[in-house]
């Protein structure tokens, strides 16, 4: 189907920027376009409380700080840590994880795979990140200070397809870790369970016990009517007067809620509810995070809402404990036990806070900022660090096809709807084949840039569709380049741009009648959202030319669009063993309205 322009009904109910100021449901008209902030100014602030793809958020307060890591999947460095004061306000201050293990295996992009849910605590003196790599196992790195140097990775469980692990200490000093199953690796999911550890934190210890089993569990309420427990993951273990509660998301990343079970004894029987789903909000899937209290006392739960290319938004919602001793997240949805997403809402009473938000733009001063990630992890001379005032990146040799490249220097969506702009020299080492530009990158990718042919150097716009040959749909198909080129000779640098405005897909219901039927879904998968990406150039940095046509996103495995950087000279081209490499220099990288 064709993409629905922005001035569409339907995308307008999909972003969130409402006049409401109170703790009422999700009513929204467009985010505004550029960088987004989430504090009003005045004492409110807007949902996504970070636009960026920060998948999977867990959070600990320590004192007066608030400390969010997430999820980075095959991005190197991985899980970023960011602190604020008030849970609005977020700035990136490190990495817990400088290369994704076991080091080789990821030294060529896992699309997928490498670091999925992880979970913050502050124990014994140490910050604790527990992560899992489905493949091998949960990890546990940790610090004395959050901005690091973080340990190196420790196995504390090697069981296949363990997901979403998070520590508890008891009051007793029992250490103890939760996880869920991915079903692709597990053989099987909607399961959570709980092991003991050693008092350290660093191995399991003894046999495991499955605490909640959502195919063995009655139907739960929600907005939609009474649903099964399904895709049941993502567990944080908390207690609160006596009571142990798993926090736990279910139904699916881009339908589902987030349920809560509670049991008087650590290994149950548990019983759960729905605490907050989509109600009539646009906002979906609202689940999988973190409940945080501050000094004050007040309750707030943070937690992700998928928006396809856009990637998985991170949503503060207040949070309050019912005299039946169950939470309710968000607007209470009339006399219902479970609340809705809030778009507009004061801010936690904290200390005022500075407007703060993730790094952005660079300039290249000295070296790259914080913001920045590789796609696997990065061989030593991919950057130049003794080049200052500009990025030199080395044109790495690998496949054609970026899907399968790591050398893709990458950031987050920042907003909506956005412009970012490069200016790129590409100083070629004497074989045709070598490339850089600026790229926004998924399942479909596409670039405008310089290229170096057997008759000079060109500019130019790339688009490669089902860039992962589409086995995230089902089957492998064919993947090609379309490459349009510039009326133009270059001579030296080029400013390239691309600017975003959101677009939405209908998706088709599926069908009910099937055999097997298909798990329920929520009015919100009947669309995806995604970026439709125009191109321009130009020689002297002001006057910019349209190159290409437009270009609509996709998202990555797990992730959404990213925007970012290259150098390279394709695997099978001479360069691929020339005796000299060449190289791109980026002299700024920029984003505007």
């Amino acid at each position: 189907m064709q993409p629905t322009i922005l001035a569409s009904a339907l995308l307008a109910a999909s972003f969130l920027l409402p006049a409401a100021h109170a703790a009422a449901p999700a009513k929204s008209v467009p985010m505004p376009p550029g960088v987004w902030s989430p504090d009003q100014g005045d004492g409110t602030y807007v949902n996504p409380i970070l636009a960026g793809d920060y998948s999977d958020p867990d959070v600990v307060r320590v004192g007066d700080d608030f400390y969010l890591t997430a999820s980075s999947f095959t991005n190197v460095p991985g899980l970023p840590v960011l602190h604020s004061k008030d849970l609005v306000n977020w700035t990136l201050i490190g990495y817990a994880l400088a290369r994704n293990v076991p080091d080789a295996h990821h030294a060529v992009p896992r699309h997928g795979g490498g670091v999925w849910a992880p979970a913050i605590r502050h124990h014994g003196g140490r910050f604790l990140i527990y992560y899992p790599d489905p493949d091998f196992g949960i990890f546990m790195v940790s610090a004395t200070d959050p901005k690091g140097p973080w340990t190196a990775p420790v196995l504390v469980d090697d069981t296949k397809g363990a997901i979403d692990p998070a520590p508890f200490w008891d009051d007793d000093g029992q250490a103890w870790l939760v996880h869920g199953f991915a079903g692709s690796r597990a053989g099987f999911k909607n399961i959570i369970t709980l092991k003991k550890m050693s008092a350290d934190g660093k191995r399991t210890l003894g046999p495991e016990k499955r605490i909640i089993e959502g195919d063995k569990l009655p139907k739960v309420a929600t907005s939609e009517g009474p649903m099964p427990w399904f895709t049941t993951e993502g567990p944080k273990l908390y207690k609160r007067k006596g009571w142990y509660y798993v926090f736990v998301p279910s139904g699916s990343v881009k339908g589902g809620w987030q349920g809560v079970f509670r049991a008087r004894h650590i290994e149950g029987p548990y019983e759960g509810r729905n605490v907050m789903d989509q109600g009539d909000t646009p906002v979906n899937g609202p689940h999988q995070g973190a409940w945080v209290d501050t000094p004050a006392g007040e309750d707030w739960f943070v937690h992700f809402s998928d928006a396809d290319s856009y990637g998985r938004r991170v949503y503060l919602q207040p949070m309050r404990w019912g005299a039946d001793g169950w939470p309710v997240i968000g607007a209470q949805q009339g006399n219902k036990p479970y609340g809705a997403p809030v778009a507009r809402h004061r801010k936690p009473k904290v200390a005022a806070q500075p407007v703060a938000i993730p790094v952005t733009n660079d300039e290249f001063d000295d070296g790259h900022h914080l913001g920045w990630q590789w796609t696997a992890n990065p061989a030593a001379d991919w950057r130049d660090p003794a080049v200052k005032g500009k990025l030199r990146l080395k044109a790495a040799s690998s496949p054609a096809n970026l899907w399968e490249a790591g050398h893709l220097l990458t950031q987050k969506l920042p907003g909506m709807a956005f412009s970012v702009t490069t200016s790129v020299e590409l100083k070629p080492g004497g074989q045709p084949g070598e490339r850089a530009g600026l790229l926004a990158y998924g399942y479909d990718y596409a670039w405008i840039g310089l290229e170096n042919t057997a008759a000079g150097q060109r500019l130019v716009q790339v688009t490669r569709l089902d860039a992962d040959l589409a086995v995230n749909k089902g089957k492998v198909r064919q993947s090609s380049e379309t490459v349009m080129v510039a009326p133009v000779e270059v001579k030296g640098a080029v400013h390239v741009r691309m600017a975003f405005s959101p677009v939405v897909v209908p998706e088709p219901a599926p069908d009910m009648s099937a055999t097997p039927s298909p798990p329920p879904y929520w009015h919100s998968m009947l669309r995806s959202t995604h970026a439709k990406v125009t191109f321009s150039y130009s020689l002297d940095g002001v006057n910019f030319q349209p190159l290409g046509t437009a270009f609509t996103t996709q998202p990555g495995r797990w992730v959404g669009t990213q925007v970012g950087l290259f150098a390279q000279a394709p695997g099978g081209t001479p360069s691929n063993t020339a005796t000299r490499a060449g190289y791109a220099e980026f002299d700024y990288f920029r984003f505007g309205r």
